[in-house]
């Protein structure tokens, strides 16, 4: 269990600037309990956040930051909780340190859990409230609230007194009872999401223009209302309507995606197994319908029927007309409406919506301009192989974007199936056949033979050939920051420390491993700092953690800097202590905590106690340069993103050891 992993994070204020933390906790708890039935009862937490402070769901994927849990102490023989809590909305961004979703609420939280009692003699229930919250750094919280279910009381447990030092448990009170929590506001994060999915969509619109299922129809069309109009304006306002039934026809679709899945459904199965297996089924289908393989078509009933309504006239014929263009062309905008509805659905809330309002309002515009001034006509190039082309070019992005479906399953099952090189590979395969194309190297079905290549699809297939040749380094272990968040992250993969270094990884001490790119680092205290004494180095201990972002950050963005690299590998011994490590420790080294009073069991809980007791701080990531008499040398310092301030901080800590 998580939590376990942090059972001292009852610390409500660490007066540590040097670390970043906060002058108090930045999410404040009340609670209470109602009775449902006989046996049933309902518990209702309300958290206030802080400005800028994030905490996590306990639907955020794993590989990110740790996500909030509810636990009982006594509900073993006594009552048993039905489900996971319900929560209030919780906003959702990518995470492009981690490669994760993740789904966070910035304001406020309300989450509901419902008991069902098993034992009418108990009367007590205790709830464990574990969750992480972050903004520069990451806290852990771990709050404690037990229930009367007789008198229906709440009351939080507190266990220290002091919020800078632990100190003894104080006598619990009874928590005030509060309105339920309103929803979270939107973070801005989450409106560059829905302005990002509008943006796609909207250009995926433009795209669909260029097929051979959509861009005849333009003129064909355009001369329906020109001969059907009989005055200029009568044919503008006929465009106009024409327009707006297109988008109209496409928002219900997405509409109907939201109805059926609910807001937010798809949102929490967004890291299921199953529902990204079945997206990546569904992309492969769709690509190889682009490529040529076959066409994916609807009953030719349908266009009939709807063809014999277009004849009416009027209003309820423009209607229809549109109608009929969307079922003609959904060979075409099919696969690319489903790959939008696909992405969009798994963003939650109204985003099917938003993006079939882009992907409409991109396919309406020219049949609406042209309409309105069919001179343009005269523009338009002329229909030919070229919309096979678009269309092929298409089917490979397609290709390419399912394995970003099929990678997240794998990710989550951690099945280490399609690691970051084998990723990288069909990518490189995907993108270098799609350059092969464009300079005519391949020939697919459908294709209009052709004695030479335009300009325009030369320097597309240049463009594509460039970014084929970008991803091959990645194979040796480059960043690519390019398309972070689209292949498994650097340490999901078959070669982690790096290619050709597992020799070098073999001949390390015992308790070493290399990180970065030829960082090594110890996990075990005792180990790192008698190593250190044997060669005569000081220690920098790094008090980290898998699920610590802003560690990440550091890690990527500023121990890269040569100086700062020279000085990990060459000049410390460094001790990276992961305080959320979940791994057991012995029977026999576990132990009562002297702050909490609570069993330390886990390799996270023995490291997370040793920085609050000796550091005073509850905060990742923390740095501290100390000497083999376990002396500081300098200030210890959280997250630090300057680099030149980081640099100096490590020189300092190294120039007073060597004058020892």
């Amino acid at each position: 269990m998580r939590k376990l992993a942090f059972t001292l994070f009852l610390l409500f204020a660490f007066v540590t600037s040097w670390a970043q933390a906060p002058d108090k906790h930045p999410v404040k708890w009340t609670s209470k309990i109602e009775k449902k039935s006989d046996n049933e009862y309902i518990i209702t937490l309300d958290g206030t956040i802080e400005d800028k402070w994030h905490v996590y769901s306990q639907f955020t994927p794993d590989g990110g930051a740790l996500p909030l849990e509810i636990t009982f102490n006594n509900d073993k023989d006594n009552f048993q909780a039905v489900g996971k809590a319900e929560e209030s909305p919780y906003e959702k961004a990518f995470n492009k340190t981690f490669g994760v979703d993740e789904y966070f609420w910035s304001h406020n939280v309300q989450l509901k859990q419902v008991i069902r009692t098993t034992n009418p003699n108990n009367n007590l229930v205790q709830l464990d409230l574990f969750y992480q919250v972050c903004k520069e750094v990451c806290i852990q919280g771990n709050f404690f609230f037990e229930y009367d279910l007789k008198n229906l009381t709440a009351k939080e447990v507190k266990l220290f007194s002091d919020p800078t030092t632990a100190a003894k448990a104080e006598t619990p009170k009874k928590a005030e009872e509060v309105k339920p929590a309103s929803a979270p506001k939107k973070a801005k994060g989450d409106d560059k999401g829905i302005m990002t999915i509008f943006i796609v969509a909207f250009f995926s619109g433009f795209a669909a223009l260029l097929t051979p299922c959509v861009f005849p129809m333009i003129p064909m069309t355009v001369s329906v209302f020109t001969k059907a109009s009989k005055t200029r304006a009568q044919g503008i306002r006929n465009a106009i309507f024409f327009g707006l039934s297109i988008i109209i026809i496409y928002v219900l679709l997405g509409s109907i995606v939201t109805a059926l899945f609910g807001v937010d459904s798809l949102n929490r199965l967004s890291t299921n197994v199953w529902f990204n297996l079945i997206f990546f089924a569904l992309l492969v289908f769709f690509a190889i319908s682009f490529l040529g393989g076959f066409e994916i078509m609807l009953p030719n009933s349908w266009a009939n029927k709807v063809d014999r309504q277009a004849d009416r006239g009027g209003f309820v014929g423009i209607l229809f007309m549109a109608l009929a263009l969307a079922i003609v062309s959904f060979s075409c905008t099919g696969p690319i409406v489903g790959t939008l509805l696909v992405e969009a659905a798994s963003k939650g809330g109204l985003a099917p919506v938003i993006g079939m309002v882009g992907f409409s309002s991109a396919l309406a515009l020219p049949f609406m301009l042209f309409a309105m001034f069919p001179g343009w006509m005269n523009s338009l190039p002329k229909s030919g192989g070229w919309l096979n082309t678009v269309k092929v070019s298409l089917g490979f992005l397609e290709l390419a974007l399912a394995f970003k479906f099929l990678s997240k399953a794998d990710l989550v099952t951690q099945s280490h199936l399609l690691e970051r090189e084998i990723f990288l590979v069909i990518w490189i395969a995907v993108f270098g056949a799609w350059a092969l194309y464009l300079f005519g190297k391949l020939v697919l079905p459908h294709d209009t033979p052709v004695s030479y290549i335009s300009v325009g699809r030369l320097l597309t297939g240049l463009l594509i050939l460039s970014f084929t040749i970008y991803l091959i380094p990645g194979l040796w272990g480059a960043p690519l920051k390019l398309i972070s968040g689209f292949p498994p992250p650097l340490r999901y993969s078959e070669s982690p420390d790096g290619v050709g270094r597992s020799n070098i990884s073999g001949s390390l001490p015992e308790g070493a491993k290399l990180v970065g790119k030829d960082i090594m680092a110890f996990e075990d205290y005792d180990k790192g700092l008698a190593y250190a004494k044997e060669v005569g180095k000081p220690v920098m201990i790094d008090f980290t953690g898998y699920g610590c972002e802003n560690c990440r950050k550091m890690e990527d963005n500023v121990w890269s800097d040569d100086r700062i690299h020279s000085i990990l590998k060459d000049e410390v011994v460094l001790i990276s202590l992961y305080v959320d490590a979940t791994e057991e420790l012995p029977e026999a080294q576990q132990y009562r905590s002297e702050t909490t009073g609570r069993k330390v069991k886990t390799v996270g809980n023995k490291w997370f106690e040793f920085q609050v007791k000796k550091y005073g701080a509850a905060a990742q990531p923390l740095y501290v340069v100390i000497d083999h008499e376990e002396n500081n040398l300098n200030e210890p310092v959280g997250y630090t993103p300057d680099v030149e301030e980081y640099l100096q901080w490590l020189k300092d800590g190294v120039a007073k050891f060597n004058k020892e």
